[in-house]
């Protein structure tokens, strides 16, 4: 005699078990996987604001601080010698003679203003600026832990989704900070369908980043052109 497999007890048997879900309304409200990941609406905590990572600047420093410790070394030197009794190096002399006799609209002053004001404000906006644009700040669910996506691995991630759309046979993605482009190419099946099937696959793909501020998506669906 054949027995039911859809609700044996014995070992094996498989046993469908309730499940409750916080997120449900009972007025027929969408399910939590509908609706954007909002870490307040999806359970998911938010422990602070996900800024932008700072970048070292490592080699605009060491080169500052090089050019600042030879600078110094160099002015110690002529000090001690002048100290000692000998004669101030000739290029000092030199300098100071310039600068004594040459007026302020002098074009060798303009210029050397020009170029450390530039220079200024080059280390003033490197100081300024976070840097490390390419990569992108994720949604924070631990206190202690930062994390950051990378702009080609999530360009790949929204690349390999739309190629899996049915009638997709190119799709190029160019990411930034605020705005993800995609374009596509369809060789088979209505542009419009495309273009929806697209638009939902994206917006799914977006959220499955967990980027912190997930950007907008502008999307064109086009024929590839003809070859010769």
């Amino acid at each position: 005699m054949s027995e039911s497999q859809g609700f044996g007890t014995e070992e094996g048997s498989t046993r469908r078990l309730p499940v409750v879900d916080p997120a449900t309304e009972p007025d027929g409200a969408t399910s939590p996987a509908e609706r954007s990941p909002d870490p307040q609406e999806s359970g998911t905590p938010d422990h602070g604001r996900a800024g932008r990572f700072w970048s070292t600047r490592r080699v605009p420093a060491g080169i500052v601080a090089l050019l600042l410790l030879l600078l110094a070394g160099v002015f110690l030197y002529d000090v001690a010698a002048v100290r000692a009794g000998r004669p101030a190096l000739g290029w000092r002399r030199e300098l100071a003679r310039q600068l004594a006799e040459r007026p302020l609209d002098d074009i060798w002053v303009l210029v050397g203003a020009s170029v450390a004001a530039a220079l200024g404000l080059w280390l003033l906006l490197l100081a300024l600026t976070p840097g490390l644009r390419r990569l992108l700040p994720m949604r924070r669910t631990h206190r202690d832990v930062r994390a950051g996506l990378h702009r080609d691995a999530a360009a790949a991630v929204l690349r390999d989704r739309a190629m899996e759309v049915p009638g997709v046979q190119a799709a190029r993605v160019r990411m930034r900070r605020r705005r993800a482009r995609v374009r596509a190419q369809s060789h088979f099946r209505e542009l419009d369908d495309v273009r929806t099937d697209l638009d939902g696959v994206l917006d799914d793909a977006v959220r499955g980043l967990g980027l912190a501020r997930p950007p907008a998506v502008s999307l064109r669906v086009a024929r590839p052109g003809r070859k010769g």
